[in-house]
């Protein structure tokens, strides 16, 4: 695989993850990264410190055997018994002198040393002053520090030794618990990770959660109280949101007007057309029927597009309900019509406001106009629907009539103003915006006109 597809590859593969992953794998890599840094840095600051104490040791006891060296090189034998044994430790902790003329060794003896010499040449402590020469280096299992002095005598060497077994074990006793204490920095790390991309990213799942609102009709428009990196986005979206409501608003405008520019002469028409005499073979009464058809559909994909439409603003249907009964209490304040409503305050449906009103209205004054003395409106759920039912106590309407009355332009009482369009138009309204318009006889006495409208 070249570099180029590799490249492409891994931002593939980095494109599908998510903000909090990337944020999580990027802090975790970090994390790592700098616990392996601390981890060999503190490593290598302890091993300088176990050796520095294994050294101040073995130093202390190469300071007792040079004071048993005489300044001609030869070795005070009465003093290395004053000393002792280097023998307070395990086995393996011994020293030996060695001068041109005698070799001294502790009970435990070291025999030859195969000394090889590790780290800088140095003087420590009392051996600062030439011509001693202090090093420090390794004999097969043995740490060896090697003191080299000059004498009128000879080279006198004096070394002691400790088991390398000790110096592994000193420095492991001394690493471990801070590698524990990393591994435990570690995993609190990472927690404290998640509990921080945890609410850092809050805001953004209550951006998506405004979108939703946004889109189910619950808010119009995402708030701004945002952090300062989502504002700007926020307020982007905000104005495509109000450029694209405008410009929809703008093309069902004209949409609707030419379609109920046509609609009443239309009917007009049809109704002129029905009679056998204008259109004896029906060919005009088809024509007819499809530019109807034509018009209805398009006036339905301008209001679906609408602001309003289904999956826009909810509406609530308890103040759209008290205008209107409050208009027709005063149209029909001659007749007395008591009207009980019975409809929460908390229910809205997803509609059109003006359609809303449009429905309601037609359905409320067509119950007041043949209300005897009763008109009852109420709202119940039913699953996602909300059923607002329209009800009278008049004459009601038969079966026959109930199927008839929903067709455009016909009228089944010649008395009075009116074109026959009041209910048709309400049950397109309600289908338009996925619901329904049922009418059957009321328990009243009169009509009984349910509109399902979706919450």
């Amino acid at each position: 695989m070249s570099i180029a597809s590799y490249r492409a590859a891994l931002a593939s593969a980095l494109a599908r993850i998510s903000i909090k992953g990337r944020l999580l794998l990027v802090g975790t890599m970090l994390t790592v990264a700098a616990l392996i840094a601390a981890s060999l840095s503190v490593e290598a600051v302890l091993n300088v410190y176990v050796q520095r104490s294994i050294n101040q040791s073995l130093d202390g006891q190469i300071g007792l055997l040079a004071r048993s060296v005489r300044p001609d090189g030869s070795v005070d034998r009465g003093m290395l018994v004053e000393i002792g044994p280097f023998t307070q430790y395990r086995r393996g902790w011994s020293w030996r002198i060695e001068t041109s003329r005698v070799v001294v060794n502790s009970t435990e003896a070291i025999g030859k040393l195969d000394f090889l010499e590790e780290g800088p040449r140095g003087r420590e402590g009392h051996f600062r002053a030439p011509p001693s020469l202090l090093r420090t280096g390794r004999s097969g299992d043995l740490y060896v520090r090697v003191l080299d002095r000059d004498t009128p005598g000879g080279r006198v060497r004096i070394a002691a030794t400790a088991p390398r077994a000790v110096y592994e074990r000193l420095r492991t006793a001394a690493v471990r618990p801070v590698l524990l204490i990393l591994g435990g920095l570690s995993i609190v790390l990472l927690a404290t990770s998640l509990l921080q991309l945890r609410i850092g990213l809050k805001p953004l799942a209550r951006l998506k959660q405004s979108l939703e609102d946004v889109r189910g009709g619950r808010i119009a428009r995402i708030p701004g109280d945002q952090p300062a990196e989502l504002r700007a986005v926020v307020r982007e979206a905000n104005d495509l949101l109000d450029e694209n409501e405008a410009s929809l608003a703008r093309a069902r405008s004209h949409v609707a007007n030419l379609a109920h520019s046509l609609k009443t002469p239309l009917a007009t028409l049809k109704i002129k057309l029905s009679d056998a005499h204008e259109d004896p073979e029906g060919d005009l009464a088809e024509l007819v029927e499809q530019i109807d058809r034509a018009i209805r559909h398009h006036l339905g994909r301008a209001r679906a597009s609408s602001p309003g439409a289904p999956g826009r603003l909810s509406v609530a249907v308890a103040p759209v309900v008290a205008d209107l009964v409050n208009a027709l209490m005063r149209i029909y304040m001659d007749r007395n019509i008591a009207f009980h409503v019975m409809v929460p305050e908390d229910m809205p449906v997803r509609c059109d406001p003006q359609d809303l009103g449009e429905m309601l209205g037609n359905l409320l004054d067509n119950a007041a106009k043949w209300a005897s003395s009763h008109v009852q409106v109420t709202a119940t759920e039913r699953d996602r629907m909300l059923e607002i039912v329209v009800e009278d106590d008049g004459p009601g309407l038969g079966e026959a009539a109930l199927k008839q009355v929903l067709l455009p332009g016909l009228r089944l009482d010649e008395r009075g103003d009116g074109h026959g369009f009041g209910l048709p138009i309400a049950r397109e309204l309600a289908e338009l915006h996925g619901g329904t318009l049922a009418l059957q006889k009321s328990a009243l006495g009169g009509l009984r006109a349910a509109l399902l409208l979706p919450r």
